[in-house]
């Protein structure tokens, strides 16, 4: 019995008094290196135009990237998603494969002025098609082995560019296996894959949209990406992935979505990213906008929620504000480091 005459328990609180002892039994713990920052390149000169529905993120030309990359390293960011827009869009995407594409152009900027930033870009059609979708239409259905090979050029692309890491995030079916084989027949067998693996159909993808100027034309993206409501599939989806030669893999979008980062950790010894879309980051800005959370604590829990269910990195938009948090600096938004 205890001195007030109670039975014995346990004293959990005891390592909760202080900050100091509270970090000391402290189980999971983010640092500006577990974050991949999402940026939008866009065609011109001195570009830096805000996403509307996404206080904060920016599309920007090739010639900010270097005051970019100087922001990003004295954060400690040391890894990039890259997202183009491009001058031009045709039904096959073409602009996206091209070597003076605006993702294969800015790749060389990036690692012309700091090679040890890792470069990840995006492979998908979406953002260079006329349509908006993400594959070959025949009338309105998207053709999927024709898609492939179309996936496969870009990725060579980025590769010979200079790209670190290649994304296929179009969902298609075999995609993996052919890029791998494209890459290793172009002499690039050890440019990683990171596949959006279990990418949902999710209304969460709105303010990116708008970002990536990606709306599709007609319909929807329900045919190839997952439906919400299936978690065992997701896992059926990664394993083909990791089978076909994806080196990591990401689960998309990662709030909604944490019980499948959970069980991905689990199952797969592989790297695994947790991509932080554009709604839930619009969300919390929105919400902190009107006064009815604290914006800091609600980030940084979000983010430890991420790493807690298993993600080695976590692709958000907030990585820039909670790196300056995590270095005790007042970060204003949208300055540049010049």
């Amino acid at each position: 019995m205890t001195a007030n005459g109670y039975p014995p328990f346990r004293r959990f609180r005891r390592f909760r008094q202080t900050e100091g002892l509270r970090k000391l039994a402290r189980e999971t713990v983010i640092n500006p290196e577990d974050f991949v920052y999402p940026m939008f390149i866009t065609s011109g000169t001195g570009v830096r135009r805000e996403v509307p529905s996404m206080p904060g993120v920016f599309q920007v030309s090739i010639d900010q990237l270097p005051a970019e990359m100087s922001e990003l390293r004295s954060l400690g960011i040391t890894s990039v998603l890259l997202f183009g827009i491009p001058d031009e869009k045709d039904e096959l995407g073409s602009s996206g494969y091209r070597e003076d594409g605006i993702i294969q152009q800015a790749v060389r900027t990036i690692k012309g002025v700091d090679d040890e930033i890792t470069v990840i870009t995006d492979v998908c059609n979406c953002e260079y098609t006329s349509h908006g979708h993400c594959g070959v239409l025949h009338g309105e259905e998207i053709l999927n082995d024709e898609s492939l090979e179309l996936l496969v050029k870009s990725a060579v692309s980025h590769a010979a560019a200079g790209a670190d890491v290649v994304a296929p995030s179009d969902m298609m079916d075999g995609r993996v296996a052919v890029i791998r084989q494209g890459l290793d027949q172009a002499g690039f067998a050890n440019t990683p894959i990171l596949s959006y693996a279990a990418k949902y159909a999710s209304a969460f993808y709105g303010p990116f949209r708008d970002a990536a100027e990606s709306v599709p034309e007609f319909g929807d993206r329900r045919s190839h990406q997952m439906d919400p409501a299936n978690r065992r599939e997701a896992f059926r989806e990664i394993e083909a992935d990791i089978d076909e030669g994806a080196d990591g893999i990401i689960v998309k979008p990662a709030m909604t979505y944490l019980d499948v980062v959970s069980g991905a950790r689990e199952r797969f010894d592989v790297p695994i990213a947790a991509y932080n879309v554009s709604g839930e980051y619009a969300m919390i800005k929105a919400a902190a906008q009107n006064g009815w959370i604290d914006e800091q604590r609600v980030i940084l829990e979000t983010m430890l929620s991420m790493k807690r269910a298993g993600a080695n990195l976590i692709i958000t938009y907030h990585a820039k504000e909670v790196a300056a948090w995590l270095q005790g600096q007042e970060r204003q938004v949208g300055a540049v480091v010049g």
